[in-house]
């Protein structure tokens, strides 16, 4: 089996937040997997057995790489090209011309194996027709749509990961009008060709609100997790705190819902800080600290920016609980980050792992009105004891649940099925 993987952007493109992460930690362990089964295609086809096509997105600017040359990034073959349109088109001739080579290459490999199936030693179940399979992260970009389309013309079989970009919140909330028109052009049609995968069964619901593909399976990201940097002498301190120290980390941006944390935070009547880690546009940083200095909450709010992957686990870890209001979440990887060094979540019903975080009380979940959430901070703040116990359980329930090989081998049946 040969898997493309597609993506508008890539490692070391980390502005773009959790989605960077799930993908490459997908493609990494897929191609670790994948190299131990030693699948007889790719031996033929003298190449990994999967790759990742991208272009150089980083932003308002690009990263600095090699252009049109396979690369090993982390032990996954990875080629890159310029992209001639930024954020969110990121419209990219160079990686649609690769793609349509790949699969060219594809085809007439299958034919040669068609004539004599003798220069390949093939297992009984396989069959060389069903030997390439296209993966696409995200949609409502043109490399997502144009490659999808390309693949649909040469009859390949895709796998498309939307990363919550099908959605009702999404389809209306940024670029709307360019959205209805690239779906009505070309995007529905696409979307009825593919099998989807969903990261939680709230993605799943939101999916087919708008589309019916082929298929649609529900599998959690792969997330990286660590260890508690403190142990449990961490959680005893944390137990009862003189302070409640609540986190944010992630992208800044409207979605995620700080206006509404803030509206709650302004009714709460206990000792609180919060510390904000993450980078967004400057004009809506702005916005929201103009918005905390009217609601006299500047001085309990720590603004500390962009954290790095390194350093990010130690910070969730001195904290009491991480804090995630979002409108919209398709799965949200830094729930279960910072519950693998056991530090509890207050989510919104609206975000992914909402089901799973109420499943395995591993935290608190409201609705999306300041009332509700003012009303979840106080509880998680007065339950000593279920804190204490998230802090104790929750490692190795989340490295129980989000094994990496186990994670990996079900988006390999995935892609069996699909074959």
């Amino acid at each position: 089996m040969k898997i493309i993987q597609i993506t508008a952007s890539y490692k070391p493109a980390f502005i773009y937040g959790g989605p960077i992460q799930s993908v490459g930690k997908l493609c990494e362990t897929l191609s670790e997997v994948v190299q131990q089964k030693n699948f007889d295609y790719a031996q033929y086809d003298k190449c990994p057995a999967l790759e990742v096509l991208t272009t150089n997105a980083n932003g308002n600017e690009e990263l600095v790489v090699s252009i049109g040359k396979p690369v090993l990034v982390e032990g996954v073959k990875v080629t890159y090209f310029k992209r001639w349109t930024k954020d969110h088109s990121h419209f990219s001739p160079g990686l649609l011309w690769g793609l349509r080579r790949a699969l060219r290459q594809h085809i007439k490999l299958n034919a040669s194996l068609v004539k004599s199936d003798s220069s390949i030693k093939i297992n009984k179940d396989q069959t060389p027709n069903a030997s390439l399979i296209i993966h696409i992260h995200a949609w409502w970009n043109l490399v997502s749509v144009l490659s999808c389309w390309l693949a649909k013309w040469y009859k390949i079989p895709v796998v498309l990961s939307p990363r919550g970009m099908l959605t009702s919140y999404t389809q209306t909330n940024r670029n709307s009008s360019f959205k209805k028109f690239l779906h009505q052009l070309l995007g529905k049609k696409l979307l009825q060709y593919c099998h989807i995968h969903a990261t939680s069964e709230q993605e799943k619901k939101d999916i087919l609100e708008i589309v019916s593909p082929k298929s649609i399976t529900v599998i959690p990201n792969l997330v990286n997790i660590q260890k508690p940097v403190f142990g449990s002498q961490l959680a005893i301190a944390n137990d009862n705190p003189p302070v409640f120290r609540l986190i944010f980390l992630s992208r800044i941006e409207e979605k995620k819902g700080l206006e509404l944390l803030f509206e709650a935070l302004s009714l709460l009547e206990i000792n609180w800080q919060l510390t904000i880690a993450g980078s967004g546009k400057a004009a809506y940083l702005e916005s929201l600290k103009l918005k905390a200095q009217n609601l006299n909450l500047h001085q309990r709010i720590n603004w500390i920016g962009q954290v790095d992957n390194h350093n990010k686990y130690e910070l969730m870890a001195k904290h009491d609980l991480l804090v995630l209001t979002s409108f919209n979440e398709n799965f949200a990887n830094v729930v279960i980050e910072s519950l693998s060094v056991g530090t509890p979540v207050l989510i919104s019903n609206q975000v992914g792992l909402s089901d799973y975080v109420i499943d395995r009380q591993l935290g608190w979940v409201s609705a999306l009105e300041a009332i509700d959430i003012k009303a979840t901070l106080l509880r998680s703040y007065e339950d000593h004891q279920t804190r204490h116990k998230i802090r104790q359980m929750a490692t190795e329930m989340i490295n129980k649940d989000f094994d990496d090989q186990v994670l990996a081998k079900r988006y390999l049946k995935l892609y069996d099925q699909v074959v």
